[in-house]
């Protein structure tokens, strides 16, 4: 795989071209993010950034890649996600929270 892809920086696996990708605004755009920085994740990294966090969650307390790496839930999901492929992908189990 060649070394030049981007990496996800939730999960620190390669963002393949084929791979299901997606930005994510740090700060959620709903709560003042619009025009600010975002990151390039895999999706299954989007996804579960949002299935655990509310976006007001996301504004005051996880508007960094190390915030949210720390959280205890996301934790655990990077620790099984790297132990798959870098264009892995699959539903995220559970509903989406609540804005």
């Amino acid at each position: 795989m060649p070394s030049d892809l981007p990496i996800c920086p939730l999960c620190g696996r390669p963002i393949p071209p084929e791979a299901r990708q997606s930005l994510h605004h740090l700060t959620p755009r709903l709560r003042g993010g619009k025009g600010g920085p975002t990151v390039l994740l895999h999706q299954i990294c989007h996804n579960e950034i949002h299935a655990t966090l509310t976006e007001t969650e996301l504004a005051r307390d996880y508007n960094t890649v190390s915030a949210l790496r720390a959280h205890p839930r996301l934790a655990k999901f990077i620790g099984w996600v790297g132990k798959r492929p870098p264009g892995f992908h699959s539903k995220t189990p559970g509903p989406r929270r609540r804005r």
